[in-house]
């Protein structure tokens, strides 16, 4: 085996056998294949895609480039979630505990914001003494304890992955079906859960932006899962515009306590409970609609948010949060945005808004950018609400930025105001088994 032939088969739409694939994916981790040709190798794959057979293979050599984790000490059916990333995506942080109270462990590694989407480690970060870094064993005793716990992922985890998507992102070759899904399928798979959920996000806020891109993403993970002995689905959701009314770290662990009081409904709440329902039926709970009853009563009865509780007490956080929200970090300043006319909210944009919130600096420019915990963005008016001119559509927090003349300016550009109001779009596109 040489890396010129399996370039050149590539490049020339041949399928490629899972033990070229494997070396391929070892040769260039243990430093034998350069950058150069690897390079070439995703550029061909860019252009000529892969088969599901290849893409899985690929899954399959990242996936075992490190440590793939042993949940057997669990006694009980796992299952894991994953977003593709969005503006004010929380659900991790609310159907966790949701699934835990209704009698499935959720063991979950979580990675940290970039850019505009924001990071669960991130937010969990925002309270005090909240430990994401912990033992493989101490993770197991708190997943056996609490039902779910969530760290930050491992460096011996899919060591594949970091180094191809850093050549990724330098070769522009990020947007490709087949190197997307194995990027997100290998760290997935290495967890070892029994089930796997995908909340494959569409629309301004997403990295997908069309129903059939995001479609075809979710059937490429779905598969690979699926062929690797996985139960899996995917739903395809809305990320037109944001989820939930709150941007940012400190800010969203305060939304999501809210919702798991009972206390807050809506479009995050809704997704949510669908979220949950899905992960309760693949682990065998009952129909979907039993399954949708034990959701809303994990939130109706309290025990969500115990669970919520146990978790941050049992990874080193203050408990007391939940009751008294002035113990997470405050910001220094805060400015409203005032709508210039009166109308119809009929686009608020998810990635023009998560933008925002990065310049007010809730989120990371670069990798070792630091974050304001305590800075965000908090919605007043969602798309289909009626504003009146001077009425704040917005609450800008930062302890970083005092000057919010020019943010003010990004964040009501972001928010589009009609005559009439638009047709709102669904919160749920599309169900993939």
């Amino acid at each position: 085996m040489n890396s010129y032939d399996i370039i050149s088969k590539t490049k020339y739409g041949r399928e490629l056998a899972d033990e070229e694939i494997r070396w391929l994916v070892e040769g260039y981790v243990n430093g034998k294949i350069p950058d150069y040709q690897l390079s070439a190798w995703l550029m061909a794959v860019y252009f000529n895609s892969l088969s599901e057979r290849e893409t899985t293979a690929l899954t399959l050599a990242m996936r075992d480039s490190g440590d793939v984790m042993d949940l057997s000490a669990i006694d009980g059916i796992t299952i894991d979630k994953h977003s593709t990333g969005g503006v004010g995506d929380k659900t991790s942080l609310i159907i966790a505990p949701i699934v835990s109270a209704s009698g499935v462990y959720v063991p979950k590694m979580s990675g940290r914001g970039l850019g505009h989407t924001g990071g669960t480690i991130d937010k969990l970060e925002s309270i005090p003494g909240f430990k994401t870094e912990l033992s493989f064993a101490r993770f197991i005793e708190i997943v056996k304890k609490a039902g779910f716990s969530i760290i930050s992922q491992s460096v011996d985890i899919v060591p594949a992955d970091k180094k191809l998507y850093a050549l990724r992102d330098t070769t522009a070759t990020v947007d490709s079906i087949p190197l997307i899904c194995s990027s997100i399928m290998s760290k997935k798979l290495a967890m070892g859960a029994d089930c796997i959920l995908l909340d494959v996000k569409l629309g301004s806020g997403a990295f997908m932006k069309t129903e059939e891109s995001a479609k075809q993403l979710a059937r490429a993970m779905v598969n690979t899962a699926v062929n690797s002995g996985k139960k899996c689905r995917a739903i395809i959701t809305n990320m037109d515009e944001p989820l939930g009314d709150s941007i940012g770290n400190a800010i969203e662990i305060i939304e999501v306590i809210e919702i798991l009081k009972g206390n807050k409904k809506g479009r995050l709440y809704e997704l949510c409970i669908e979220l949950s329902a899905n992960m309760l039926e693949m682990a065998g709970k009952g129909n979907a609609d039993e399954c949708r009853r034990l959701a809303v009563e994990a939130i109706s009865s309290g025990s969500a948010m115990e669970k919520l509780r146990l978790m941050i007490e049992l990874q080193g956080g203050n408990p007391r949060i939940i009751d008294d929200y002035a113990l997470l970090p405050q910001p220094k300043f805060s400015t409203d945005v005032l709508a210039q006319r009166s109308g119809y909210i009929t686009e608020i944009n998810s990635e023009e808004i998560g933008l925002t919130a990065l310049r007010l600096g809730a989120g990371r420019v670069t990798k070792e950018s630091e974050i304001d915990l305590s800075a965000g963005i908090k919605l007043n008016k969602s798309v289909g609400d009626y504003a009146e001119s001077g009425e704040a559509i917005m609450t800008l927090y930062s302890s970083v930025e005092s000057d919010f003349s020019e943010i003010a300016d990004m964040a009501r550009h972001a928010v589009t105001i009609s005559e009439q109001a638009s047709e709102k779009k669904p919160l749920i596109y599309d169900v993939v088994y």
